[in-house]
């Protein structure tokens, strides 16, 4: 990190230069400043910035290469950029340069028709029959058969678990079942999958990519140092994982017709055989797509539990109105003492951990930015021009900490601003409530993130008391995914639950 600061003060200069040289005002040159002082809070210092420029702010000249960046969190412009003009604002070629991790051709990194056929593809798999069936049979098994055994083990030892890497485990594991058809067992007691710190990697050299010059960072890519080496690294870790399983799959496929019963629907069947999502595709494309779709359920889902439960440790008056929610909506036939679902369903009226999770996510979204490009010259509703050489910012991360969005109050954790009076959940629209993308790029497996979510919150808060040891730092990693740099330490031990709770 030592040689990025320094990367990152010689920038500085250059833009102190720029500054100088085209008279910009001084609260800018304030801001950098600050953002180099402070880059541990990248995140934070942005979102204040933004509160101080009323949602929007433009840095020109091009400091970080040959692109301006402008960082919103207004609403209004979020509207315009991801609905009323989707069409004008794209990706784009800087997005894919950063991210070319995902590939050229995925869901993520693509524009225009091909996006609109890989958006199609995922829909068709995401919203098959078959998938809901697999998803409520593969979540409450992993619970039983892994989740359950580990938090029992580590609450018989006393142990101290990081449980942001328990949760990256069981989405890991939920995610492969849905997406390659086999359980890599990761949450079985040992050292993380390399997939997984792969993903890392890759994410904080992105982040990297962002924030430095173009040509800085291509630098450290030739010299094979700083985050590019990790990033070269872990690229070649998930090439082999993907490679590994697309030519066991299709060795299988060759034997014998696909069982579909024992198995469950998966992309990567559906991709060798051409069936829900149509012809069959190369195996680059496979790969970024398997890559895509574990990023966009193991990943973002795993980083979202882990904030909820320290919060949940913040705020023990959740809990204790989670536990009582709980207990009203058990089955009546289940054992009070040792519940965990059975059926997926049993979670749908849990109203008030929903709007938990809501909270989470409005404070601590898993993704804190999306970028956009405009394709040619427009003016966004808050008067600020932008141009094809402009890489616009959208703060989700700052959004919900915006007291005209959210009220005084948007710093705190406040289920009930989910809540309606007749006691359902508060609809707030996606420009808003950013956290799940908007417009046309809505994300596609929001009901089923929430659904594994609550799964194992449930399963966890009933039966467990969760302790986070205080003494532990949790700080954000410098990374396009708001993941805990330290990650969350805490004990978990059994519970003796009483009917009068």
């Amino acid at each position: 990190m030592y040689l990025e600061f320094i990367i990152l003060a010689i920038v500085f200069i250059v833009f102190l230069y720029q500054l100088t040289k085209h008279n910009q005002v001084l609260r800018k040159l304030a801001f950098v400043l600050q953002l180099i002082l402070n880059f541990h809070k990248f995140h934070d210092k942005v979102a204040q910035f933004l509160q101080e420029t009323k949602g929007t702010f433009l840095l020109k000249p091009a400091w970080l290469g040959h692109m301006d960046m402008l960082f919103t969190s207004d609403p209004a412009n979020v509207h315009y950029i991801m609905c009323a003009k989707f069409s004008d604002f794209v990706k784009g070629s800087e997005w894919r340069m950063r991210f070319d991790i995902f590939g050229d051709h995925s869901i993520f990194n693509t524009d225009f028709d091909e996006w609109k056929q890989n958006r199609k593809a995922a829909r068709a798999f995401l919203c098959h029959q078959q998938c809901h069936q697999h998803v409520a049979k593969i979540i409450p098994d992993i619970i039983e058969q892994a989740l359950i055994p580990v938090i029992e083990h580590v609450s018989e030892q006393d142990m101290a678990v990081d449980l942001q890497d328990l949760f990256k485990r069981y989405t890991f594991d939920f995610a492969c079942l849905l997406t390659i058809g086999s359980n890599p067992n990761s949450l079985m007691i040992g050292p993380e999958h390399p997939f997984l710190k792969a993903l890392d990697d890759a994410f904080e050299a992105a982040f990297v990519r962002f924030v430095l010059p173009q040509k800085l960072w291509k630098l450290q890519r030739w010299l094979g140092i700083g985050k590019e080496r990790k990033l070269s690294e872990g690229w070649k870790i998930i090439d082999e994982f993907c490679a590994e399983h697309i030519s066991i799959k299709r060795e299988k496929l060759g034997r014998t017709s696909e069982d579909e019963d024992e198995e469950g629907l998966n992309l990567l069947s559906c991709f060798l055989t051409g069936r829900v999502i149509g012809p069959t595709h190369t195996p680059n494309d496979i790969r970024d797509d398997i890559t895509n779709l574990l990023f966009g359920i193991a990943d973002t889902t795993s980083t979202a539990l882990s904030w909820f439960f320290w919060l949940l440790s913040k705020n023990t008056f959740a809990e204790t109105k989670i536990r009582q929610e709980l207990r009203r909506n058990l089955p009546e036939s289940c054992d009070v003492k040792e519940w965990r679902p059975r059926h997926v369903e049993e979670l749908d009226n849990l109203v008030y951990l929903h709007a938990a999770l809501c909270e989470t996510l409005r404070l601590y979204p898993p993704v804190p930015y999306e970028w956009r490009t405009p394709l040619g010259p427009d003016t966004l509703p808050s008067g600020h021009r932008v141009n094809q050489k402009t890489g616009i910012f959208i703060s989700a991360y700052a959004m919900g900490r915006t007291a005209s969005i959210w009220g005084e109050d948007c710093h705190a954790f406040k289920p009930e601003r989910w809540i309606t009076d007749d006691g359902g959940i508060k609809h707030e629209p996606p420009h808003k409530f950013f956290v799940f993308s908007a417009g046309s790029r809505i994300c596609l497996g929001k009901e089923i993130a929430f659904t594994l979510m609550k799964a194992i919150i449930a399963t966890i808060i009933h039966n467990y008391d969760v302790q986070v040891i205080e003494s532990h730092p949790v700080i954000p990693s410098l990374s396009v995914l708001f993941r805990m740099k330290h990650g969350l330490m805490a004990r978990i031990n059994k519970r003796r639950a009483t009917l009068s709770e």
